[in-house]
């Protein structure tokens, strides 16, 4: 064996033991007690938590939005990652108008080759059938692992968004297939329209970038969504959930349609819309936007209930004077917030405060995105998996700050936030990347993750 980690807790999805886990040429092994350690290296993690990497299937790396480009490379994104115990980021690469599904993967894959610091997978978002060549090439692009496929119902002036009979088609091919359709869902017409009164009415702070896109108008193209997945009883994943009118519907689909999924996100269960009203508010503009109360309690119940299946953070940070170009025009303001290095240290701290448990973070962070997306050498710790293995100290006090993150932005929407419990180092296919505060890991190690494809 090359390494053998000693003394810890193996937290799973499913189980907590005390075990040894030895590793050779990135893979787990060997488990159980008193492992040889003839010739291999020996991690003590005596009082900590042995748990596997998570897997973000939620982020969009330099990536071209509102005038600029989000603030995380490739290299900067993943080394985050690594430093937050994200073993497995999924990019969303972004097709335009007459390109390929190969042409979309080709023009990120030779800058992930170079630049990826864990390993990485994709999700291509389709805004043009190319008069249904797109259609005719999932097939192949599944046979090659990408087996997922994004869809926007928003963002029409933009040229991304598909119409209800565009987003039917990909869903029943995908079936065909087996792939999965990827949804974000929110109403454009009822966006563009409450933009145009507020801007007509001189209302133009961050506030209104909620009001523009409340509850409702979310909650009308989940359950629209919903409607077309339930009755063609096709495969849908609705990415970065807010509401609870939407969640809700979702949930009660689910038990017509297994194949339907949902994800939210931390910056949804940590803050409300009240943070638009703050001074800082337009740092925090996403889309959706964070909402009420009443939506985030919702989604800490299903949280807890098993209602939702993943939590992925939809990472797209921008530079603070990049936020400032909204300062007086909310509209202006570029779409997206920090969240990688974040996400499994944020769950974590839930697990170790007692709102849900250990098993139920990994399963959130980890097992499920495994589960769900064909990663079928990932999610947990098991003979025969990769050893994407982090180990995670339940005593240590952390506060995040800009200061202490790995990332390219200059601020983060959770600097003052104290997490209990923090990784202190992360392997990635056995390699440690991730030590005690520092990545020292390399760019190119990251290897793209072919996945399997949905049964179908």
């Amino acid at each position: 064996m090359d390494l053998i980690i000693k003394n810890g807790t193996v937290v799973t999805a499913s189980e907590t033991f005390k075990s040894d886990v030895g590793i050779k040429d990135g893979k787990i092994i060997a488990m159980g007690s008193d492992l040889n350690v003839d010739g291999a290296e020996v991690v003590d993690a005596n009082g900590k938590l042995v748990i596997p990497g998570a897997i973000d299937v939620h982020t969009h790396l330099a990536m071209p939005f509102g005038g600029t480009v989000s603030a995380d490379s490739y290299l900067a994104g993943t080394r985050a990652a690594a430093c937050g115990g994200v073993t497995t980021v999924f990019d969303y690469p972004m097709q335009r108008k007459g390109m390929t599904i190969k042409e979309v993967i080709d023009s990120k894959k030779a800058i992930c080759e170079q630049d990826a610091c864990v390993d990485y997978a994709y999700h291509c978002i389709i805004t043009d059938l190319n008069d249904g060549d797109i259609l005719n090439e999932m097939e192949s692009a599944v046979e090659e692992g990408i087996t997922s496929f994004k869809c926007f119902f928003v963002y029409k002036k933009e040229g991304m968004m598909v119409d209800d009979g565009t987003f039917v088609q990909l869903m029943l091919k995908a079936k065909e297939v087996g792939a999965m359709i990827n949804l974000h869902a929110e109403n454009p017409d009822l966006i563009d329209y409450n933009i145009e009164r507020f801007l007509a009415e001189g209302k133009t702070s961050p506030w209104y970038h909620y009001l523009s896109r409340p509850e409702h108008v979310e909650a009308e193209a989940d359950k629209r969504a919903v409607h077309w997945a339930k009755h063609y009883q096709a495969p849908l994943y609705l990415v970065h959930m807010a509401d609870k009118e939407g969640l809700e519907a979702l949930l009660e689909a689910k038990q017509d349609n297994p194949n339907l999924f949902v994800e939210t996100c931390p910056q949804y269960l940590e803050f409300t819309c009240d943070v638009y009203k703050r001074e800082d508010g337009r740092n925090f503009v996403c889309s959706p936007p964070m909402k009420g109360q009443e939506s985030q309690d919702a989604l800490w119940k299903a949280i807890k209930n098993g209602g939702i299946d993943v939590v992925a953070t939809d990472h797209c940070p921008f530079q603070s004077y990049e936020k400032d170009w909204g300062k007086d025009d909310f509209t202006k303001i570029p779409n997206g917030c920090a969240g990688v290095e974040n996400l499994y240290p944020y769950m974590l701290s839930a697990a170790n405060q007692g709102k849900i448990s250990f098993n139920r973070a990994i399963e959130l962070c980890s097992r499920n995105p495994a589960k769900i997306f064909g990663c079928t050498e990932k999610g947990t710790i098991a003979v025969g998996k990769d050893a994407d293995i982090v180990i995670y100290d339940p005593e240590v006090d952390f506060t995040i700050s800009v200061d202490n993150m790995h990332s390219d932005y200059d601020h983060t929407i959770w600097e003052g936030i104290q997490v209990k419990g923090y990784p202190v180092q992360t392997y990635s296919r056995g390699r440690l990347v991730y030590d005690h505060g520092d990545f020292v890991g390399e760019p190119g190690w990251g290897n793209f993750v072919k996945r399997e494809k949905r049964p179908q």
